[in-house]
């Protein structure tokens, strides 16, 4: 293992997984005093100032939007080039990061507990909640990592798209000015068919907010770097990183989550170089106990989708690593004779999203995947019995007393039925022990919202006290372009002060290459 303690991880310990928290760690030392009131995700100001999801239902702006990002231009190939910086190496990755709330800055301290020597971090997919505001980048970027001293990049989610990508774009790429929208002929070009609806889209659609510039002042300050630390620019909202060994592909999956035909023909073109790759994108392939492939829009080529590409093994990719849903999972694909990981990473600080909604896996959906191949964090139990405490809380407010919260080990009897794999070291309790009432809360808990709807139904179980099962990746890359390794190691951050300085490690496995 690399960094935590051998065997350590929710799956083997309920004081791992952080249900036996002695005290709240050092993040709330963290937290600015003067932080804005606590994101409601249900407030109505908050849903209209997230209107422009809905809308880009209506006609989707991305495309024509993007196009004038990038220039216009499929030429390039918007390349961090660290292949002259870096030998061997390593690298930080969280997704769904900026509520600006305890969540977020929980991850923090084990965060920087293995940021030594890191060359680089990304955020993957959803800088900021609700939206990419301008000026909260202040309280839910620059301040949560001010701590960590290696360059920042960065790959937009839907979120960072609701402005227009204009926040995304003036804090990672030092575009000071959004380019010029366009006009309604123009973007009625764009999409012929929509008619009535770009109208629509374009009378409701929420605008970029202006820079406070003592603001911004202010916020660069606290991200300034000697000049032999300067980060490669980052050029656009898709680009790659290249190092000697490997090549970063980050992909741009705007609001609806597909890519243009110009953004695919640029995605073909630099996966053809001859060193392995990771692909990172806002929406994960493999989620969820399905497969989302990622529709390249507007093409006619080879290849209909993103999952095309990164299978076939021409382009030699190892994995991808998505963000967007907030939790840690992955999906071993077999692909010919080899292996491609499939990997979500949202839980970087954002509200949880329930795994314990994910069915026992079907490989029929899943390409292949069995249940006992899968990992999740957190493990299904432990999120049905966190959801249980939410409620509980809810219920409280209301002035029912009605005791509903599961212990894990209740939460586990009560999956058992779906045949779920369970752990030693950790509990089972028996169904007959708990109380009928509090098996129907569960059930509940198992239906509403469901499969189809968890994404919008998990906001409503949001809070801020430990355990909070986030989670980061931590990759380590060895060897040359044409043989080597990377290890790749998920902790968790808990947010409890037994594991801020050590995070168990929740998954951990190698990506390994030889192209002699």
């Amino acid at each position: 293992m690399t960094g935590g303690r051998a065997g350590y991880s929710s799956r083997t310990s309920e004081e791992a997984a952080g249900w036996a928290c002695s005290a709240p760690g050092s993040f709330l030392q963290l937290m600015p005093a003067n932080r804005p009131k606590r994101l409601s995700w249900f407030n109505p100001h908050a849903l209209w100032a997230a209107r422009n999801d809905t809308l880009a239902r209506f006609a989707d702006p991305v495309p024509l939007e993007r196009s004038r990002w990038v220039g216009g231009s499929t030429g390039q190939d918007f390349t961090v080039d660290l292949s002259d910086r870096l030998g061997n190496y390593s690298f930080l990755l969280l997704g769904d990061t900026g509520e600006g709330d305890e969540s977020q800055y929980a991850v923090v301290p084990p965060l920087l507990s293995r940021a030594a020597e890191t060359a680089f971090l990304v955020i993957c997919s959803d800088v900021l909640y609700p939206l990419g505001d301008i000026n909260a980048y202040a309280e839910k970027f620059f301040q949560p990592y001010m701590g960590y001293l290696g360059p920042i990049y960065a790959l937009p989610g839907n979120h960072d798209w609701y402005d227009d990508l204009a926040a995304f774009m003036f804090h990672f790429c030092g575009r000071e000015g959004p380019p010029p929208p366009p006009s309604f002929i123009e973007d009625v070009a764009a999409s012929p068919a929509a008619g009535w609806r770009v109208w629509l889209r374009r009378r409701c659609w929420r605008r970029p907010a202006r820079p406070v510039a003592e603001q911004v002042t202010a916020m660069r300050a606290r991200r300034s770097q000697p000049v032999q630390q300067q980060p490669v620019p980052q050029p656009g909202p898709y680009f790659t990183i290249d190092t000697l060994q490997l090549r970063l592909v980050c992909i741009d999956t705007g609001i609806l989550g597909d890519i243009d035909a110009a953004q695919g023909r640029w995605l073909e073109r630099v996966s053809a170089d001859p060193r392995s790759k990771i692909l990172l994108t806002g929406k994960p392939l493999v989620v969820d106990g399905g497969v989302q492939p990622c529709r390249i829009t507007g093409t006619s080529g080879e290849f209909s989708t993103v999952l095309d590409i990164v299978h076939d093994p021409r382009f030699r990719y190892l994995a991808s690593i998505g963000g967007d849903i907030h939790n840690y999972q992955r999906y071993p694909v077999r692909v010919g004779g080899r292996t491609v990981q499939h990997i979500v990473s949202g839980g970087g600080g954002a509200f949880m999203h329930a795994t314990h909604l994910i069915d026992r896996l079907n490989p029929a959906n899943t390409l292949g995947v069995t249940e006992e191949e899968f990992r999740c964090y957190p493990l299904r139990r432990d999120s049905l019995a966190a959801y249980s405490r939410v409620l509980q809380g809810m219920l409280g407010r209301l002035h029912i007393r009605l005791p509903v919260t599961l212990t894990p080990g209740q939460a586990a009897a009560v999956l058992a039925y779906r045949h779920l794999p369970t752990f030693p070291g950790r509990e089972v309790g028996r169904l007959s022990d708990i109380p009928v009432y509090k098996r129907l809360v569960a059930r509940l808990l198992l239906r509403v919202g469901g499969h189809r709807f968890h994404k919008w139904f998990s906001p409503f179980y949001d809070w801020d006290s430990p355990p909070f099962f986030k989670s980061f990746l931590h990759i380590d890359v060895t060897g040359i372009a044409s043989a080597g390794q990377a290890r790749i190691t998920c902790y968790a951050a808990t947010g409890c002060a037994d594991t801020e300085s050590d995070p168990p490690v929740e998954d951990q496995f190698v990506l390994c290459w030889d192209h002699l």
